[in-house]
């Protein structure tokens, strides 16, 4: 890899990167990190070899300048790099329900950007990670930051008036899935389990439904149906499931969790 690419607040989502990036390919003097702490700048060059440099000399030195600071701070970040970029720069966010518009405003003419949605399965290189180009970004643009980003998980491009939606459904979606195991767990205990056996078999079951979901090609209908025998306990469950509403109360769950991106992309935080 000869493109030089820059972190920028390099917190976990960051670092995972990073660490994607060299099993990837990337050579760690190809890699520039930011952060707001000294301390966390040094701790990132002994563990993985990259230099740590000021945003400024990021902006001017990298190819590729990821900016995985939090939403209230990015305003700021733009300010201090728009001296910095120059108009061949492509620049990646991160950030979550800011739109590729706010970039183009605060950054010099033409600047390619690309909005990138990911996921905290990233840590463990499951991430999924939702692309969608701006005004100025090509195809090219898009083909990199994919590059980057399948080195932690798997890609999707979207147009970006999707991004909301993929928001809702898959940056936030990991925590659905913590919330539903930890109430599955809680019903263990009340049948009688130990917490840890609970936990192992719910974590088990969840990960071995995931690996037939993705290999097996069959429509989660059939998977379940499959499970489902006439007058059987999986039947009687689902009923409970249907009787309280619960498919009804993830459809709203994710529909407040796409309009609170949306408040967020229109800067009512």
């Amino acid at each position: 890899m000869t493109q030089k690419v820059a972190v920028l607040g390099t917190g976990k989502i960051g670092e995972a990167l990073l660490s994607g990036m060299i099993r990837g390919g990337w050579a760690p003097t190809d890699l520039m990190v930011t952060a707001r702490r000294p301390e966390r700048a040094d701790q990132l060059r002994t563990r993985y070899g990259v230099t740590p440099v000021t945003n400024a000399e990021a902006a001017k030195s990298a190819d590729t300048l990821i900016l995985t600071v939090k939403p209230q701070d990015m305003g700021a970040l733009l300010t201090e790099l728009a001296p910095h970029v120059p108009a061949d720069r492509l620049v990646i966010s991160g950030a979550a329900g800011i739109p590729t518009a706010f970039f183009e405003e605060r950054l010099p003419a033409a600047t390619p950007v690309v909005r990138v949605m990911t996921n905290t399965p990233a840590l463990v290189d499951e991430a999924m990670s939702v692309i969608s180009a701006g005004t100025h970004a090509t195809a090219a643009h898009l083909t990199r930051a994919e590059e980057i980003f399948a080195t932690v998980g798997k890609t999707l491009r979207v147009p970006e008036s999707q991004q909301d939606a993929a928001t809702a459904l898959s940056g936030s979606g990991p925590a659905y899935f913590y919330f539903l195991v930890e109430a599955m767990t809680d019903a263990g205990i009340l049948l009688g389990l130990p917490r840890d056996k609970a936990h192992d078999l719910i974590v088990q079951a969840a990960i071995g439904a995931a690996t037939m979901l993705r290999d097996s090609g069959e429509h989660p209908v059939t998977l379940r149906e499959n499970v489902t025998s006439p007058a059987g306990t999986t039947i009687n469950a689902i009923r409970e499931l249907e009787n309280h509403g619960v498919r009804a109360a993830l459809i709203a769950a994710l529909e407040a969790a796409r309009d609170r991106s949306r408040e967020l992309a229109s800067g009512n935080g």
